[in-house]
């Protein structure tokens, strides 16, 4: 018996062994990030067995070649054509930024479109029931939280009535952002007669190589002419006039024009990724919207499958490009050392580069971890600034008051390698000045920070911030 014994723990010990070895060499080949390989081939070889399972659970992409066989065929993506052609004023200030989105985006700027800031939930959820009440032909609605509160009900019963009256309506939530309330809005919208899906559910073990990658995205389309991106999940804590326990400030845009088409072929990819259905026929296949303004926009889907990287690159593309000052606000901010030179020479050149974080964030350790870049980032000239509470989600990129990028993307490893993300860039001075001018009031609200607080805060704090600091690649 101590003999089988021996030989069923010599088994298992071996089987440790090779599960390590071959995730230590996924990671080798596989990851781009010196950094990422060495933390991960680090933790597989001193926990064998527990960092293995946590880098195939939290490391590994393994969703772009099935994204691409999936869509393969089918694809609504339009090959996009020079932007310099749709205005021809823009090809001196800011050539080099449209080259990049022309290679980046699948989409080519599309000019004639109204983009409305909407302040806070109260702004916001109103303009997007407004338009679900107005819808005629179809509704869309992707979001990664859909709670089950009084703000998740109101929208459920207005997607009914739509859904009643005719109009075709489909929602996506993300499989975890699912998850954050006790009772599924997915299963509640089925209930409705709502056609509703989770992306990518949660169940594991067989959900085991998809776990973390998730559907940030923020979209509702309707009738394929108006649009909302932005910040804002679907929850209470958004209002300000009824917040509950949990209030929360943020940020989100409604977008009329034509541009509208590029957030109607993200969300047809990710459902038909999700579901198997092709959104085809006259509700879903609209000609384009009507001109409705003046603002050149381009839709910039992001995610761990053929958009890979599109918004790490966007970032440092406009950061080359700024010559005055950039804004961005963000909840968090981890960004790579990429990102963090590129803020540190836009500063250096001159550039004025002020970062608005939050004074208290919602998850702790991306909290802890963010601080210990803060002097650097002063050392080189930048200037940071802490918002009072409540905790700030808006997510916005300022430059030069002219070039605008908003969406769902954070400065953090999830928006820029695991996340499915939707931002939008825009080129219009007046909309720069609107949003310049309203930052420029929450600074006034806010802390700037020094080195000088830096410097004295206890060691304590500083080894804590540290430590967090060196689990970066698993954030």
């Amino acid at each position: 018996m101590d003999v089988e014994t021996g030989w069923i723990a010599s088994g298992i010990a071996a089987a440790v062994f090779l599960f390590a070895i071959a995730s230590a060499v996924h990671a080798l080949l596989q990851r781009r990030e010196t950094g990422t390989v060495i933390a991960w081939v680090g933790l597989i070889f001193l926990l064998p067995l527990a960092g293995s399972i946590l880098y195939w659970l939290f490391g590994i992409n393994r969703i772009r070649r099935r994204a691409r066989a999936l869509r393969d065929g089918h694809s609504p993506t339009p090959t996009p054509r020079p932007s310099l052609a749709v205005d021809p004023r823009l090809s001196t200030r800011w050539q080099g930024l449209l080259s990049s989105g022309d290679a980046l985006s699948p989409f080519t700027l599309s000019a004639g479109n109204r983009v409305t800031p909407l302040f806070d939930g109260d702004q916001a959820y109103a303009s997007m029931l407004q338009a679900i009440d107005g819808a005629e032909r179809s509704v869309a609605l992707a979001t990664y939280i859909f709670d089950a509160d009084r703000i998740g009900y109101h929208f459920a019963e207005r997607l009914r009535a739509a859904q009643q009256r005719g109009v075709e309506v489909r929602v996506l939530i993300d499989g975890i952002g699912a998850r954050y309330s006790r009772r599924s809005m997915v299963n509640y919208l089925h209930r409705l007669g709502v056609r509703s899906a989770a992306f990518l559910p949660a169940f594991l073990p067989r959900s085991l190589a998809v776990f973390n990658l998730r559907n940030h995205r923020k979209l509702l389309i309707v009738d394929g002419a108006s649009g909302f991106t932005g910040g804002m999940n679907i929850r209470q804590g958004h209002c300000c006039s009824d917040p509950g326990k949990y209030p929360i400030r943020d940020l989100h845009f409604r977008i009329d024009g034509p541009v509208v088409e590029h957030f109607q072929r993200v969300f047809s990819e990710d459902w038909a990724f999700t579901t198997g259905e092709t959104l085809s026929g006259p509700a879903w296949m609209t000609p384009g919207a009507a001109q409705a303004g003046t603002t050149l926009c381009r839709g910039l889907p992001d995610g761990p499958d053929e958009d890979f990287e599109v918004l790490q690159f966007t970032l440092l593309a406009a950061l080359a490009e700024a010559r005055e000052q950039v804004t961005v606000i963000t909840p968090y901010f981890l960004p790579e050392v990429g990102l963090l030179s590129a803020l540190k020479t836009a500063a250096l050149r001159g550039v004025q580069v002020d970062l608005l974080l939050p004074r208290r964030g919602n998850l702790r350790l991306v909290e802890w971890a963010s601080n210990p870049l803060h002097a650097e980032l002063l050392e080189r000239g930048c200037r940071i600034w802490l918002t009072p509470p409540p905790f700030n989600h808006s997510k916005l990129m300022l430059v030069d008051a002219c070039w605008l990028l908003f969406g769902s993307g954070n400065w953090d490893p999830r928006s820029l390698r695991l996340n499915f993300e939707f931002n939008l860039e825009c080129y219009d001075a007046d909309l720069g000045r609107e949003l310049a001018e309203w930052t420029a009031d929450l600074r006034r609200a806010s802390h700037l920070l020094t080195l000088h607080e830096i410097r004295q805060r206890p060691m304590p704090l500083r080894l804590r911030d540290g430590a967090a600091r060196l689990l970066t690649p698993y954030l």
